[in-house]
Parts: structure tokens; sequence; C-alpha cells
């Protein structure tokens, strides 16, 4: 029984994504599309956090860092931005790497506050004279938004331009996860969860906790980078201010919510951080974050480990 509900929910999920932005209006294709760039986003955070245990409160800046290279490329060079995407990761990827060296000396809370600094610093450094050229300084860049190749209607909604992107990210989306899912269930994430649970042990056993340890950040922060680069296509505009620190807090958020080690779960945690925002500020225009608060410590106690612990014993008891 478990097993056919597990194939069964893939392709009855992927219908779902597929059918959903032709039955709803494109404000909300966009709310949906920004729930897979999340979700992207999440799994990056993921990887390094819920797989290799190494906390991290600074994904807001590769984020930003991802964003600003799709930007940049566009708006200085005329690059298509579907070419933007995968030098967004690149760039993400070198920058993670980089990080990854000092957090071999870090873990636990000192490596949290290293990485929030680096969530603090990145929209200070992007508003900089220096590079204000490029980046636009405080006031930002403004993109514009790819164009759909196809004129059709569905349902009597016509395949805009930001259902043709919604398409693109789900598209990318299927794609990352489905690469996230063959390294973590191969024999890399499994070296990966024993660095994370015994690394005395692993290292005895011949795997070298550096260049895991810093291959783990470099993926981790590529996967945000491509994340942050389709959320800059999307809302075609990119400004320091649209990265602050709490965007990093957020993905963390999302990680926790969607279930610390699961691939999946990702959806779960963009799906709250996109959404539950909305409903606490409708709930209450004078307090919203104290709703959301209040909503978020009621979710910790009623699912500790997440969404897919949920999902976990449901399939369990069946």
């Amino acid at each position: 029984m478990q097993i056919t509900s597990k194939k069964l929910a893939y392709p009855f999920g992927l219908l779902l994504l597929i059918l959903l932005p032709f039955f709803v209006e494109d404000f909300r294709v966009s709310q949906f599309s920004q729930v897979l760039i999340y979700a992207i986003a999440i799994l990056g955070l993921n990887i390094l956090t819920g797989f290799g245990g190494q906390i991290s409160l600074g994904h807001g800046a590769f984020y930003a860092v991802g964003a600003y290279t799709s930007a940049i490329l566009i708006t200085q060079f005329d690059m298509s931005p579907y070419l933007t995407l995968p030098i967004a990761g690149v760039v993400c990827l070198v920058m993670g790497v980089l990080m990854g060296f000092p957090a071999l000396r870090l873990a636990g809370h000192y490596l949290a506050l290293a990485t929030f600094a680096l969530a603090i610093a990145t929209p200070q450094l992007l508003k900089h004279k220096a590079i204000e050229k490029w980046t636009g300084g405080v006031q930002g860049l403004i993109l514009d938004k790819p164009q759909s190749p196809l004129k059709f209607s569905v349902f009597g909604n016509e395949f805009s331009e930001d259902r043709w992107l919604y398409f693109v990210i789900l598209l990318i989306a299927i794609l990352l996860f489905w690469l996230a899912s063959n390294l973590l269930n191969g024999r890399i994430g499994r070296a990966i969860v024993a660095v994370r649970d015994q690394p005395v042990a692993a290292a005895a056993l011949g795997v070298n906790l550096t260049v895991l340890k810093t291959a783990t950040f470099g993926v981790s922060a590529a996967y945000t980078g491509i994340a942050g680069a389709l959320s800059a296509l999307a809302v075609s505009f990119v400004a320091p201010d649209s990265f602050p620190s709490f965007l990093s807090i957020s993905l963390l958020v999302g990680t926790v919510v969607g279930g610390l080690g699961s691939i999946y779960g990702a959806i779960f945690g963009a799906l709250f951080i996109q959404f539950v925002p909305n409903i606490a500020d409708q709930l209450s225009k004078s307090a919203p974050w104290a709703v959301y608060g209040a909503i978020l410590l009621a979710f910790a106690y009623a699912a500790p480990n997440g969404v897919m612990g949920i999902v976990k014993k449901i399939t369990k008891r069946r």
C-alpha cells in the first residue's frame, strides 16, 4: 500500500502543478511561481542544514547574488535570461565553496552567526558606490519579463507571460529536485549524512571531510543562487532592500516547517513562507507578525518534525 501511494503521489502532484496555472488568475500564478522558487532555495538550504548538519542563516546572501548576477548579465550584457540561470548557479557555487573553507573551523551557533553576518552585509555591499554602475545602487535594476513564445487559451485563460514563466520555473524545479534526489539518496548523500552524525567515524572510513563539507556548501549555495536568479526574472526587479536578513531566516523557517533532511518537504516549507504571512496579515492588521509567530509556535508544537514527519507517520500506519 505504501509503495502504491508513493507511485500515485508523484504523477498526481505533477498533474496538479501542470493544470494549476490555468485555473487561477495571473496574480495567483505569480505567487505559485514564487512558491516553486522558494522551494528550490529551501532545498538548497536543506542540503546543507538538514542533510549536512551545518546551520546557515546567510542563504539570503546567495539568493541576492544569484538575482543580481542574472539582472546584471541581462541589463549590462544583453544576455538571454535563460542563459543567466546556470551562470548564477556557478557564481554562487564558487561563493559557497569560498564560504565553506572558513566554515570548516566553525560549527553550530558560531557558523550560524558567521553566515548571518554575510546576510546582513550583502545588501549593504550591493549599494556600494564602487559597484553602483553595475547594481544600480539603492534604485536597483528593472528587467523585462521574458515573453511567452506561445499564444493560446485554456479554460478561457491566455497563456500569458506569467504562465510561461511558471512552466519554465516548474521545469527547472523538477530538474533540480531530481538531481538532489539522485545525489542525496546515493553514495554521496550517505557520506554527507555520515559526516553530520559521526564525523570521526566517517573520516576513519575514508571520507574527505574538507572536500565534502565545502562541496556541500557550494552545491547548497548554487541551488539558492539559481532560485534568486529565477526570482529576478519573475519579479522583473532587483534592489538591495529586496533581500533583507529576514529572508535568510524565512528560508530556515521553511526548511524546518517542511522537515529537516527531507527533499520534498521543501515544497511545503515554501507554501508556508509564501502564504502564512499573508494569512497573518488578514487576521490582524495591527500585529500580523504576532499572529505569524503564534502560527509558527502552534505548528512547531503540532509537527516538531515538519510536514514530512506527519506524512511519514501516516504512510507507516498504512
